[in-house]
């Protein structure tokens, strides 16, 4: 399909090395001047769910400063746009949870919020584990907890994990392990 937005002009608001806001004069689809905010992100979302032999899970818990709330999440992180995404994956569980894998399923390709941002990411489900030391980075203080996948799963239905990653993330697994027993 067409794209039926016109864009006039781009004026970069704001930039880091993570994000970058566009402000854009546009014409919307009925042909009237409007405005748009677009927010870029300069990593690709990833997202792991780590299950082992017992259909255990884990979840890391941690502030997150933008929500002023603590909360559990999936191991997740940013894989530069380039690098390889499971790689990343890779990485950002040992980092966050001391664990390895020895079998990868990539398991969602999503967009968050598309209305506002171009945010892509990518969730894998983890299996084969062992267990090592975390590395996490300095700017996280994490706290990792060991579950049942089950329990997790009912952690999203009462809406005490809110990101939306882990939710889509917690839900594919349970659905993908559910039909394959």
């Amino acid at each position: 399909m067409q794209n039926p937005w016109k864009t006039l002009s781009i004026q970069e608001a704001y930039a880091n090395r993570w994000i970058s806001v566009t402000h854009r004069e546009v014409l919307t689809p009925a042909g009237t001047p409007g405005i748009y905010g677009v927010v870029h992100f300069k990593n690709i979302a990833i997202g792991v769910v780590p299950v082992d032999d017992e259909g255990n899970t884990w979840l890391v818990g941690q502030y997150r400063y933008a929500l002023d709330l603590y909360t559990w999440e999936i191991p997740e992180g940013g894989c530069p746009k380039g690098s390889d995404p499971l790689e990343t994956a890779k990485r950002e569980l040992k980092e966050e949870t001391g664990m390895q894998a020895s079998e990868w399923t990539q398991i969602i390709d999503f967009h968050t919020s598309n209305s506002v941002t171009d945010e892509y990411g990518i969730a894998y489900l983890a299996k084969g584990l062992t267990h090592g030391e975390a590395e996490p980075e300095e700017t996280e203080e994490l706290q990792v907890k060991k579950l049942p996948l089950s329990e997790a799963v009912d952690m999203v239905l009462r809406g005490e994990i809110t990101d939306g990653l882990s939710i889509m993330a917690l839900l594919r697994v349970h659905i993908l392990l559910k039909d394959n027993k």
